[in-house]
């Protein structure tokens, strides 16, 4: 399942692999897109909503859905 999130506080690639690991950690299936300039994050995923968000939050980021 396709879910979207509003992440802010991603300046730099560094960021984007931060939050990549962090959810392949959680689903090492999941596809993730990141749209840094829109604070867009994409993931393909049949983990919950909830947890990838908290994932997510645990590196650091502002999570909104």
């Amino acid at each position: 399942m396709n879910q979207t999130f509003t992440v802010q506080g991603m300046t730099c690639g560094h960021c984007e692999k931060a939050v990549t690991r962090a959810i392949q950690k959680l689903d090492p299936q999941a596809e993730v897109r990141i749209d840094r300039a829109a604070n867009q994050v994409d993931v393909l995923s049949d983990q919950p909503h909830a947890a990838l968000a908290q994932v997510i939050a645990d590196e650091g980021y502002q999570v909104s859905a």
